[in-house]
């Protein structure tokens, strides 16, 4: 019998140990430079596309070129970032379990390049009982994982979502097809454009695909409202009728084409260069200079 009971270690991170000794279940730090999230019409879609998967109990395909927002999207579904922060409190004041880790009932994993099927068999079991055992917690207080089957099966964990799928080799993607067979809850596969028709070659993992979803870029009125809120991140704001507003965010919208990342990396640079040169607009020639300050792929 495989039972994971969670215990902190040393360095503050919390742990679970079973029959494969111990595996950590909190993430590196949430970096500082990390922008608001903001809700735009393509995380609506995801929010939908996941909603339908954890209900059905169906493996979902979401695919979109790098950039686009799949993993953000995915991190604020599954309220990841609050879940570390909660898992770095000290067990005398571990605090309430984050509301959105209640409500999504979802465990997120990102593989790394050379995980192998025995350490899949490992993780996916302790980062979703994890998740079980909180849910566990918020109703009954400091539960005893012997007694409480739910929590030891991961039976309270709905949607399993693991990003950057594309890592995953044949054995690899067997071995989450097996986890997802012994499991009721639902499973997204997050990657790059062509992971769709990559799973095409594994018949019985594709014959359990119900959902693809495709990540798109942002459209020109999603562009103009991301625009509006980093615009206001600078403590400026966009004057429609303004030449030199309009002239920026002409500029801006082409160098993007709607990659939500590289427009929070450009702004980045905008901040930089409006500071060093102490200038108090967002000028095209800002634009530009930052431009040249990215390293951006054709």
């Amino acid at each position: 019998m495989v039972l994971n009971v969670l215990k902190d270690g040393e360095d503050g991170r919390r742990f679970l140990t079973g029959r494969h000794g111990e595996v950590s279940v909190s993430a590196p730090p949430v970096r500082a430079d990390t922008p608001t999230f903001l809700v735009t019409k393509e995380h609506r879609r995801f929010e939908e596309f996941a909603n339908t998967v954890r209900k059905n109990r169906h493996i979902g395909v979401c695919y979109g070129p790098p950039g686009v927002g799949k993993t953000l999207s995915a991190r604020t579904y599954a309220g990841a970032s609050e879940w570390e922060q909660w898992q770095r409190f000290d067990d005398a004041d571990l605090g309430p379990i984050p509301p959105r880790v209640l409500e999504a009932r979802t465990a997120m994993w990102t593989p790394t390049v050379t995980v192998s099927p025995r350490q899949i068999d490992q993780i996916l079991p302790s980062i979703c009982q994890s998740i079980s055992w909180a849910v566990e917690y918020d109703r009954e207080g400091n539960i005893n994982p012997f007694a409480h089957r739910d929590s030891r099966m991961s039976g309270l964990t709905e949607l399993l979502i693991i990003d950057e799928a594309d890592r995953l080799k044949p054995p690899a993607l067997e071995q989450v097809r097996d986890y997802y067979d012994k499991h009721t809850m639902g499973v997204i596969l997050i990657g790059m454009p062509g992971i769709e028709k990559r799973l095409a070659r594994y018949p019985q993992l594709y014959s359990r695909i119900g959902f693809a979803h495709e990540y798109r870029r942002l459209s020109p009125e999603e562009l103009a409202f991301v625009l509006k809120h980093r615009w206001a991140d600078l403590g400026l704001t966009i004057e429609p009728g303004d030449f030199t507003d309009a002239e920026a965010i002409a500029a801006i919208s082409r160098i993007t084409n709607g990659n939500f990342r590289l427009v929070q990396r450009l702004f980045s640079q905008i901040s930089r260069i409006r500071e060093i040169n102490q200038i108090t607009t967002v000028t095209k020639e800002v634009v530009e200079a930052a431009r040249e300050a990215l390293l951006i792929g054709t």
